[in-house]
């Protein structure tokens, strides 16, 4: 998932997106939904942004088809978290 919102709406969305993904970078959050939950993120996110902002959601039919380089600093891996 990854958002552009209106500045007062950022913590909000974030909260919201933590609730299911893991936060990897600024406005961008990562992770494995079942059906139900990617349904109950889209509600709550709905409930949170306007109009004039935007929330991607990556879709992927099976986890051979995903592949993430990353170079630099990874803000979100499970290794740094206690």
């Amino acid at each position: 998932m990854v958002y552009d919102v209106g500045v007062e709406r950022v913590v909000r969305v974030l909260q919201v997106g933590r609730r299911y993904l893991t936060w990897v970078q600024n406005s961008v959050l990562e992770g494995e939904l079942s059906p139900a939950q990617l349904a109950r993120l889209k509600v709550e996110l709905a409930k949170v942004i306007e109009h004039t902002d935007a929330v991607r959601l990556y879709l992927f039919s099976n986890r051979e088809a995903l592949r993430v380089e990353t170079l630099g600093f990874s803000k979100g891996e499970p290794g740094q978290f206690l």
